[in-house]
């Protein structure tokens, strides 16, 4: 019965400290990487006033954004993201690589950015903004009660 009691103990042991070890590697961050940036060696071939828009798609690839203008140029984008538990996701790297073309499809130029030179750019903002200010609606409502005169009304007919 000792030795039975001995074993019983051992592995409780045992699955206890595979609970904390799995507690310990599911409290670990994650790292995702998202986009496309093309190898330095890759881009450092491009050259400025020589290559144009389809020499630069057959030696990097397309890129996942291109601007709005038609010819205005290709941007390869890159970003790591850090989730740690219930944390919303952090962006902790960006890389932006922009190539620009002439009008005739030559390139023009190569920059690259990163996290730090960006900003935060409202795309759209869906929020109506009321020509009252400080009066809410329900105030609106319950305001305008007792302000009907029903002589006006009457003689308007």
């Amino acid at each position: 019965m000792s030795y039975l009691r001995q074993m019983g103990r051992n592995m409780g042991k045992m699955v206890g400290a595979l609970l904390l070890l799995a507690l310990v590697a599911g409290c670990s961050a994650t790292y995702r990487n998202h986009g496309y940036l093309p190898p330095k060696e890759d881009v450092d071939l491009i050259e400025v006033g020589k290559d144009t828009r389809e020499t630069v798609s057959a030696s990097i690839g397309k890129p996942g954004t291109s601007g709005l203008l038609a010819g205005s140029g290709y941007y390869y984008v890159r970003s790591r993201f850090k989730y740690y538990l219930y944390n919303a996701p952090q962006e902790i790297d960006r890389e932006v690589l922009a190539i620009t073309f002439t009008e005739n499809g030559v390139v023009e130029n190569i920059e690259r950015f990163g996290l730090e030179d960006g900003r935060i750019v409202v795309l759209e903002r869906r929020v109506t903004d009321s020509n009252i200010k400080g009066v809410g609606f329900l105030r609106q409502l319950f305001g305008s009660i007792g302000r009907i005169d029903v002589a006006e009304q009457i003689r308007g007919n």
